[in-house]
């Protein structure tokens, strides 16, 4: 098995073939890595003994930041959130929190901002409309509309000014506590039978240690995103997949990208994200980054990131959207074949 997608600080592949002991991987690094004193800590529950590894806290709340002014998609954000805009026939957040709910998630926490009132409206009950539906004989609808409104405990916090990611993060500290969290960005779908947020709570309950999903993108977009260098870390049973985190950079340039390894929006991260958000100075656009907090982390506790299974759509961009679009339509069980007619009628 390869890795690819160094720098040029390491080999352009990587055999990982077989288990690597992550000391002795530090070591032969050590020269790169500011992680090799968490040797220990990045190591899977597994490796260790019970007598000194705490019991890992189940992953139940996730953060959904939703409190961005969405100006990639002016002007039909102007006057509602880009959360709310509708991919085929749900909005996106919702194809957010139904991707918590499948990965155990219990509490989602929406963390919003001035003209965000449709959010909490989509997800609270709407008695009226079910008694319309209900007299009208449309019951299906009227329990999907259930559904909506009884899938989760979802909780509010407000952002009350537009400082960043990281500061929406830390803006929901409070409703989280003292226990490990997913943050889920709202506008990056990721449709699957194998959610990434779960797959990233599983490299959690292994190994206690916070996981951030990446992907691989063309090396000239790289400025477009959050970009990893890292360093092969397979340890059973992530293989491949499992990459130690050495640093973050947000959207360089291609000549100076550590590699095309991007953050994708998704995140499982542990209570001590908080203290280092907290010691976040402000950044790109005197705003609070996380990822410059998530290198803070790296370095004190240590990091992962896991190359996910899936295809992700970044449907708060106007090309993202007509992408997810399309390809969610076909895979629609009701719209998706007579769908997939029409498209082969266009003459491109």
């Amino acid at each position: 098995m390869l890795a690819h997608a160094w720098t040029d600080d390491f080999p352009a592949v990587v055999r990982i073939d077989k288990f690597t002991d992550p000391q002795l991987l530090c070591k032969r690094n050590a020269a790169h890595s500011p992680l090799c004193g968490f040797s220990k800590i990045m190591a899977p529950n597994s490796l260790s003994s019970p007598s000194d590894t705490a019991p890992v806290r189940k992953v139940r709340k996730a953060v959904l930041p939703a409190a961005g002014l969405g100006t990639r998609f002016l002007p039909a954000t102007k006057a509602q959130p880009k959360e709310m805009l509708a991919v085929v026939d749900k909005p996106q957040i919702q194809y957010v929190a139904e991707e918590c709910v499948a990965s155990g998630i219990e509490h989602i926490i929406i963390v919003t901002g001035k003209g965000k009132n449709s959010i909490e409206d989509h997800f609270d009950n709407a008695p009226m409309l079910e008694r319309f539906l209900e007299e009208r004989g449309k019951k299906d609808q009227a329990e999907m509309v259930r559904r909506i409104s009884n899938m989760v405990q979802v909780s509010y916090t407000r952002q009350k000014e537009p400082l960043g990611l990281g500061h929406a993060v830390l803006v929901a500290r409070d409703l989280v506590g003292d226990e490990p969290f997913a943050v889920l960005l709202g506008d990056v779908l990721i449709p699957g039978e194998n959610p990434a947020t779960k797959q990233l709570i599983d490299v959690y309950q292994a190994t206690g240690v916070g996981a951030i999903a990446v992907e691989e993108v063309p090396k000239d977009k790289t400025h477009l995103y959050g970009i990893v260098a890292a360093e092969p870390a397979p340890l059973p049973p992530f293989g491949a997949r499992l990459l130690r985190i050495r640093d973050l950079v947000e959207k360089p340039q291609a000549k100076d990208a550590p590699s095309n390894l991007a953050v994708t929006g998704r995140y499982v991260l542990p209570p001590a994200i908080f203290d280092c958000l907290a010691r976040t100075k402000p950044g790109a656009g005197n705003e609070i980054q996380l990822t410059d907090a998530l290198r803070i982390l790296a370095q004190e506790q240590g990091l992962w990131a896991y190359i996910y299974e899936g295809i992700s759509y970044d449907a708060g961009d106007k090309l993202g959207f007509l992408k997810a679009t399309v390809e969610l339509a076909l895979l629609n069980p009701e719209l998706g074949p007579e769908f997939r007619e029409y498209l082969k009628t266009l003459k491109l």
